[in-house]
């Protein structure tokens, strides 16, 4: 995978930093200042990776609208956000329009990092060609483990690839109950509980529009969740 990386980000100081850090790290890096230029941008050449702030020059919240119309662009984009912004509003908004992770610009360059080569070594494993079919089948539930496709009632569900870890460590072991820890650790992902509670509906209302009946995914208070095993 050529590792690919659009940076939208308002503020020049911190768009060139990014940018030269990037770079240096060995990706091939884009960056815009503004919504209008990133959507052309972007629909011109489509990165693996697109890091974004929310509020871009005179959009208080240009980036959530780009992250919705990116998201609409390509399923399999991975998308994070990262600005300054941190009320729950902001980050359950975020999540909910799909994006995979929601950090703080207080975040070390050595985390960032981190995070960004995590989702660049999922993103590419699903890329690797593998003789040995990855197929996970519960009734109606079918999840391609080689091509990142989930399937429920023969149907397609649209989900990024910080869910489809989240969905396949819930169905992994049903009746199990899986701790927040547990999905944080599957998905490559350091957040807070909120955080896991707003993909886990973004997870099950993605479901219910194909199943208004779908309730396979239980909250066990206190506890975290599970995918429910059948009778």
């Amino acid at each position: 995978m050529n590792r690919h990386i659009a940076i939208i980000e308002d503020e020049v100081a911190i768009r060139e930093n990014y940018t030269d850090v990037f770079k240096r790290q060995g990706y091939r890096v884009d960056a815009y200042s503004n919504r209008p230029l990133a959507e052309i941008g972007l629909a011109k050449n489509l990165p693996q990776l697109a890091i974004i702030d929310i509020g871009l020059e005179d959009e208080y919240d240009g980036g959530l609208t780009l992250c919705q119309w990116l998201r609409q662009l390509s399923p399999e984009i991975a998308i994070i956000f990262l600005t300054a912004r941190d009320s729950d509003i902001d980050i359950v908004t975020g999540l909910r329009l799909g994006a995979d992770d929601y950090l703080s610009k207080t975040i070390s360059l050595p985390h960032l990092s981190a995070r960004i080569a995590a989702l660049f070594r999922r993103l590419e494993a699903n890329q690797q060609p593998d003789h040995k079919q990855q197929v996970i089948n519960l009734n109606e539930l079918q999840i391609d483990l080689n091509r990142m496709l989930v399937t429920w009632q023969q149907q397609m569900v649209e989900i990024t690839v910080t869910e489809f870890w989240m969905l396949h460590c819930l169905v992994q072991n049903p009746g199990h109950v899986k701790s927040r820890d547990a999905l944080m650790e599957d998905s490559n992902m350091v957040v807070d509980d909120a955080t896991i509670t707003s993909h886990i509906k973004r997870i099950r209302k993605k479901f219910q529009q194909i199943d208004a009946n779908f309730n396979q995914i239980e909250t066990v208070y206190g506890m975290g969740y599970r995918w429910k095993a059948q009778a």
